[in-house]
């Protein structure tokens, strides 16, 4: 039975991720855009998790579909383990990917190398009408590197260097980053309760 999904995003590239990570798992999934009728919704929650759960449930309670939202970010340990939930606006609002990248690399510019230590973390929410929400965490170590590296991925993937790689995860295929990043970690988690809900034919 095909599941019908919202994805809780009016983030482009978050919407090519996820589908790429859902449709991979062979789940038979019908992704659904964002409605623009659908309210924004005021990211103020203090965890990742906080705040997926309260998009995804904002989604499902406008559409009367279940709905995936995700919320992730960057944690330097230099930092005390910020930008963290702020990561999307940590340059100011109205800022984009590169200034907040920018900010982090001025921040850091006076570490050590061996003290650029960080990680990618995603938490996955699934909010079912009527039911109870799901929410996971998907988390992936690295360090920072000084300059940008790759043309692929948004956000911070430019200056974010997995353990055991020797490739930023913007230098990465889009499959080779799903497998390892904290989005699909994150969403790959889901696919238990996903799986649940095409047997009872949501």
């Amino acid at each position: 039975m095909t599941v019908r999904l919202v994805l809780a995003t009016r983030n482009p590239h978050k919407v090519q991720e996820l589908e790429q990570i859902l449709q991979a798992t062979g789940l038979d999934v019908s992704l659904e855009p964002m409605p623009g009728s659908a309210p924004d919704v005021v990211e103020d929650g203090l965890t990742f998790s906080q705040n997926a759960a309260k998009k995804a449930r904002s989604a499902a309670a406008a559409t009367g579909l279940p709905a995936v939202a995700d919320d992730s970010g960057l944690c330097v340990d230099a930092l005390n383990g910020m930008p963290g939930v702020l990561s999307a606006r940590w340059a100011g609002s109205g800022k984009d990917d590169l200034a907040n990248l920018r900010l982090v690399l001025d921040q850091v510019s006076d570490v050590p190398d061996s003290h650029l230590g960080a990680q990618f973390v995603c938490a996955a929410a699934l909010s079912v009408p009527g039911g109870p929400d799901t929410v996971v965490e998907g988390q992936v170590r690295g360090r920072l590197v000084r300059e940008p590296r790759g043309e692929g991925g948004f956000g911070y993937d430019p200056i974010f260097l997995p353990d055991g790689s020797d490739r930023t995860t913007a230098e990465m295929a889009a499959e080779e980053k799903h497998a390892i990043s904290h989005r699909g970690l994150a969403f790959r988690a889901l696919v238990p309760v996903l799986r649940d809900l095409s047997a009872q034919g949501a």
